[in-house]
């Protein structure tokens, strides 16, 4: 160990690049960390938890342009932050000497190493058929929570009987089972319990079908009328578009055709909340079912979601920005790149017309698996069983490990004819885009056939040297870098990553359905993905090898 770490330091002093000597580093680490972690994060002690997060804070700074910045938890890959007009982007890039970084680090990953008193990593068993869990160092979950999922028909008796012989609590039902398959519940674990052999027990138990952690998801970005006209806007432009700018996602051409959107198709927000006030966004984000009178008016289970629902707080409020916009800007950023009206001041979306409705899971410290799988569904029963015209949800998040119970929610969507676009990933803990062939970035790298799989792209049209990329896994490249958007409170800012990339398919989405009203889910998902733009950047390392062209998309 100490051996690696020599030589991956050497090349600092010796004149090598720190882009090479950082990655070289990062092997060196994590060659020492369990595989596959997901199911350490059962039996992990908190020490080790901290240390993993400190390896992909510090290590992630780059001295390359691209910067690693902190929100509680919530880690992201930026290229620059352009916050109400001031440019951010110059942060500590000399601050820390690297001596003191090099002892740091080491004694980071002397702790890594070391197994926690008592613990019994245990590999994590997939689903027969299932896709592996990955094997990310950084890959973080709930402490003392699991997920479990039960075989169809396990009776209340019989679950309960599963929790009692690990003395576990129910915390909640997540999906409540019959007409949405296997029921799962989340439990919580006896203090100081060990979660590998409690996983070994539930497993063992002839009504239990799985054990999962219960992941933590992060934000796939970071922050980096007048902005149409002035330059600004350029993830909307196309080739002929005035301003212009050939790798755009070519919306100006659709509009130009009068094709704007329509207020009869949804679009569902899992992500943070979104300021529903904001000058570019009122009157856009409403669930047209049900009103603010105490009462659950379309009878969902949910009393007054007039805006969506905040399954991190289990209450109605999509918005907890308030004046100073501290909270709430990565989800309010995304709608607006999806459905900012014209009105002759700020930005507009791609769809001027489309309505979205927020299920906001993510908060300060980034969100879990059992309100991820809860956010997807409510959705699909917002359209089977309450008439709610929704055909996609954004997903601009991503972390944890591979997941049946996301698996199945996301299926369920599918099932209800809804399209899931997600972000392709901003790399791991280097920040530097890697392959979802070989190291899966879920849920991107779900191979749900609903899954629109979104890579970010420059203004030059070059892959976004932070965003992931894979031939057979990631579908479609999009703008998402240096994009400007609405953030709270009644702000605008310019982020970069996967996730600004991902709502420009996702109001593509939206744009199709309003012009091709019985258009399938499959049938949407073709039209883009048969129409892209040739992208030598994207070529063999994407599946469709191009951009995002809507107003090619609208003509299929």
């Amino acid at each position: 160990m100490v051996a690696a770490f020599s030589a991956a330091m050497m090349g600092t002093e010796c004149g090598v690049g720190w882009h090479t000597t950082h990655k070289a580093l990062i092997s060196a680490a994590t060659r020492w960390l369990p595989e596959p972690t997901p199911t350490t994060a059962l039996g992990i002690d908190e020490t080790r938890v901290r240390s993993v997060r400190w390896l992909r804070e510090e290590s992630g700074r780059r001295h390359s342009g691209e910067r690693f910045v902190r929100y509680g938890s919530i880690t992201t890959c930026t290229q620059s932050i352009t916050l109400g007009g001031t440019d951010m982007s110059q942060v500590d890039a000399q601050a820390r000497r690297r001596t003191g970084f090099i002892a740091s680090l080491a004694a980071c990953v002397a702790s890594l190493v070391v197994p926690a008193a008592g613990a019994a990593p245990m590999p994590l068993r997939p689903m027969p058929g299932a896709m592996p869990a990955p094997t990310s160092p950084v890959a973080e979950s709930v402490p003392g929570e699991v997920l479990v999922g039960y075989v169809p028909g396990a009776s209340a008796a019989e679950r309960g009987q599963a929790r009692g012989q690990v003395d576990a609590r129910l915390v909640k039902q997540v999906v409540s089972g019959p007409g949405n398959g296997r029921a799962v519940e989340l439990l919580r674990l006896p203090h100081a319990a060990n979660g590998g052999q409690v996983a070994r027990q539930l497993t063992a138990d002839p009504a239990v079908a799985y054990v999962e952690p219960n992941w933590i998801y992060t934000e796939q970005a970071t922050p980096s009328d007048p902005y149409f006209t002035n330059g600004s806007l350029w993830g909307m432009y196309g080739g002929r578009s005035n301003p212009a700018n050939r790798y755009g996602s070519n919306a100006a051409a659709a509009w130009a055709a009068g094709q704007t959107g329509s207020a009869r198709v949804y679009v569902g927000v899992i992500d943070e909340g979104i300021q529903m006030s904001h000058p570019d966004l009122a009157g856009r984000v409403r669930n047209p079912g049900e009103t603010a009178n105490g009462v659950d008016d379309d009878k969902n289970g949910y009393v007054d979601d007039v805006f969506g629902w905040d399954f991190a707080g289990n209450d109605n409020s999509v918005y907890d920005g308030g004046t100073l916009g501290a909270a709430d800007n990565h989800g309010t950023h995304v709608a607006g790149t999806i459905g900012a009206k014209t009105n002759d001041g700020g930005v507009v979306g791609v769809n001027w017309k489309v309505r979205m409705i927020s299920a906001k899971f993510l908060d300060a410290q980034g969100g879990t698996l059992s309100d991820a799988i809860q956010a997807v569904d409510y959705f699909t029963d917002l359209k089977l069983n309450h008439g709610v015209n929704i055909v996609a949800t954004n997903n601009s998040w991503g972390g944890g490990g591979y997941s049946q119970a996301l698996r199945d929610a996301i299926d369920r969507a599918n099932r209800a004819g809804i399209l899931f676009v997600a972000a392709a990933g901003n790399g791991d803990i280097d920040g530097i885009g890697d392959n979802n062939d070989t190291t899966p970035s879920y849920p991107a790298s779900y191979a749900n056939s609903n899954v629109i799989s979104v890579a970010a792209i420059t203004r030059t049209g070059a892959l976004a040297g932070f965003s992931n990329y894979g031939p057979r896994s990631v579908d479609i490249g999009a703008p998402g870098q240096d994009i400007w958007s609405t953030t709270a409170y009644d702000s605008y800012s310019s982020y970069s990553g996967t996730s600004m990339a991902t709502p420009h398919v996702t109001g593509a989405v939206a744009l199709y359905a309003a012009s091709h009203p019985k258009a399938s889910a499959a049938t949407i998902k073709n039209a883009l993905l048969n129409s892209t733009a040739p992208t030598t950047s994207l070529s063999g390392i994407t599946r469709t090898g191009g951009r995002l062209n809507i107003k090619a998309a609208l003509a299929k």
